[in-house]
């Protein structure tokens, strides 16, 4: 599903040379598997997501994502990679003088899709992430579960293969973060890849699943139960 080969990443700094974030990176993902990255803030962990969604293009190597390749990318077929993964972002992004409805129908529009299809769609991802009875509140009605909720409902309304979650509990409590956490578990169960980037060790210990460690400019695999707060 997806591949990193010998892959380089960088950040341009205003007179000065740029800073390496990743360097000479190669790594596999399988189709279905569940992946937490983790590491200190500043390592890295949010600019592989970028890359994984072809926000950053590799400095130097080859990254694939299905049969989308960095080196042979068009700018036409960026939307089409989007539309096969789903973003979870920790500070929600949701539009606020939307409804929960329309901030997930939102995602449907911007492909071109109206109508019945779309009401039947939302109602349907809203339903399986348990909104379906809060459609018609603002996000500032919701508590921090319930906008993390919709922005997950958003984030699969395309049906994505994958799905990439930026510190989707960072601003939650522990309770709470347990309940967004097993929606994201069933997602993977129901066949999708789910990468999850956090700092939040507690639920990489409760909820073991492969762990990747993005350290000194590099990715090495690690025993979640290794990891202490």
């Amino acid at each position: 599903m997806i591949e990193l080969s010998n892959v380089s990443i960088s950040y341009p700094v205003a007179g000065g040379a740029p800073v390496p974030v990743l360097e000479n990176v190669s790594m596999k993902i399988e189709r279905g598997e569940m992946i937490y990255l983790v590491g200190p803030t500043g390592s890295g962990k949010t600019s592989l997501l970028k890359l994984l969604y072809m926000d950053l293009l590799p400095d130097t190597g080859i990254l694939r994502v299905a049969d989308y390749r960095s080196d042979k990318m068009k700018p036409s077929d960026l939307p089409y990679l989007r539309r096969s993964i789903g973003v979870v972002f920790q500070d929600f992004q949701l539009l606020p003088d939307r409804n929960v409805f329309e901030n997930v129908a939102f995602a449907q529009y911007v492909t071109g899709n109206r109508g019945k299809p779309v009401k039947n769609r939302v109602l349907h991802v809203l339903s399986r992430v348990g909104l379906s009875h809060k459609r018609r509140r603002f996000p500032h009605e919701l508590s921090g579960g319930e906008q993390q909720r919709v922005v997950i409902a958003r984030a699969i309304i395309n049906q994505p293969y994958i799905m990439l979650a930026d510190e989707p509990t960072g601003n939650l409590d522990p309770t709470v973060a347990d309940d967004v956490q097993k929606l994201l578990i069933g997602l993977h169960r129901s066949g999708m890849t789910v990468i999850i980037a956090t700092h939040d060790y507690r639920l990489v210990r409760n909820f073991p699943a492969r762990t990747l460690a993005v350290m000194n400019r590099r990715i090495v695999e690690v025993d979640p139960r290794s990891l202490t707060s």
